[in-house]
């Protein structure tokens, strides 16, 4: 387990064990609360949901598989978010949200200052539930906005939602992973996303398992990755009916495009340094010839020999 962390999986938690979760969150000694697919009772998830809001240490906050299981735990959910200026990353993957669901939460999401990775994979969301997360999604640096976003197992989204995603992310200004996998996408959808990856200039990750790809999609999302200047460095395209060989060809030019960057990331150090280097010996130069100590002298040397 972390430092500064709770981490339960698939207990029955106990008003003892509850009540020791809620002195951690406000006595701000927890960075990361993981409460995954545990039973408790509806008075106590809002004990917890009370917590979450006196908390100034909490970063990560995971509720997943099941636990906020009724609109009630929403709309609580959404009262703690609304006060709560700590957490970055909210995962409630697997929970029954459904759009309504959302529509309750997303107040919350919207103002809150410090979110930016939120996992709503299998939430059972809809057109509805896409078009409240697009806001999440600004298009400039005016406003945060969310850098991580999962959308995993959601079949109830259309075409439509899709399309309206993929123009939020073409001109998102900060979102970096995109988790699409296990929804039914299809090719006609991977296209639209291939434009939009290569409209987006921060778009570094983008998750696309199991969405029903073909060769077709493969052959797109090459063209793209070959052809125009993009962000992305991961692109994972497991569980489709996708050739080996395309597969292989798109992760090598993506490789090729990280070895390229972290070249020019090199140079751009070298040239830094090297400038630094030069101001140094300048700086030093005169006290040298007038006389300066030994130590200040072999300095001196040594930036000449470096130049």
């Amino acid at each position: 387990m972390l430092p500064g962390s709770i981490q339960i999986s698939g207990e029955t938690l106990s008003s003892a064990e509850i009540r020791d979760i809620c002195e951690s969150l406000r006595e701000n000694s927890i960075k990361l609360l993981s409460l995954r697919g545990c039973q408790l009772s509806d008075r106590d998830f809002g004990r917890i949901c009370r917590g979450v809001a006196e908390s100034h240490s909490l970063a990560q906050l995971n509720l997943n598989l099941g636990i906020v299981s009724n609109i009630n735990r929403v709309k609580q959910l959404a009262e703690a978010l609304k006060t709560n200026r700590s957490v970055q990353s909210l995962f409630l993957h697997g929970s029954p949200l459904t759009d309504a669901g959302l529509a309750f939460l997303n107040p919350a999401l919207s103002i809150h200052p410090s979110l930016v990775a939120l996992d709503l994979g299998d939430c059972m969301l809809g057109d509805e539930g896409i078009n409240l997360i697009c806001g999440l999604l600004p298009p400039d640096g005016a406003k945060s906005g969310l850098k991580e976003l999962t959308l995993s197992a959601n079949p109830g989204i259309t075409a439509k939602g899709w399309g309206r995603l993929a123009i939020a992310v073409a001109h998102s200004s900060q979102v970096r992973v995109l988790n699409l996998d296990y929804n039914p996408l299809g090719d006609q959808i991977a296209g639209m996303l291939a434009v939009s990856v290569a409209s987006s200039r921060t778009l570094e990750v983008l998750d696309l398992e199991g969405t029903g790809l073909t060769n077709q999609s493969a052959l797109i999302l090459l063209d793209m990755v070959e052809n125009y200047p993009t962000a992305l460095r991961t692109l994972i395209l497991a569980e489709n009916n996708i050739s080996p060989e395309l597969q292989q060809q798109i992760s090598d030019l993506l490789s090729e495009g990280e070895e390229e960057e972290e070249n020019e990331t090199r140079e751009v150090m070298a040239r830094e340094k090297n400038t630094w280097i030069c101001q140094s010996s300048k700086a030093t130069g005169p006290q040298l010839q007038g006389g300066g100590e030994i130590g200040m002298g072999r300095s001196g040397n040594h930036y000449n020999k470096l130049i």
